[in-house]
């Protein structure tokens, strides 16, 4: 799959009185990921159902991109003040993209 990117979904449930810190965390955390040369698109999103589940979309260049992402201030910051947060540990998928990578045209950083 030459033409397309990796996403990672992060699966998050944090206790019912960390939702509004969560969030907080969590766009600072996608507004500098998307800083990264790396990162081609960050998104956190929340059940409309049960406001303490969270997806975080995060789509990456490539491995490396993924990599180095974890390896930022930004990133582990989040992760440190995101940790006592959780009602559970977080889990993650990675997919492969299977929209063509031309019709990412984000912010003219494709």
């Amino acid at each position: 799959m030459s033409d397309s990117y990796l996403a990672v979904l992060i699966y998050v449930h944090v206790l019912p009185e960390a939702i509004e810190p969560f969030r907080t965390a969590s766009l600072a955390n996608a507004a500098a990921s998307l800083r990264e040369p790396g990162c081609v698109r960050f998104d956190v999103a929340q059940e409309a159902a049960d406001a303490t589940r969270f997806v975080l979309i995060e789509v990456y260049r490539g491995p490396e991109g993924a990599a180095a992402h974890k390896q930022t201030a930004h990133y582990q910051a989040w992760r440190d003040t995101v940790a006592p947060m959780m009602a559970e540990p977080r889990t993650n998928k990675s997919c492969a993209t299977v929209t063509p990578t031309a019709t990412w045209a984000l912010d003219g950083r494709v």
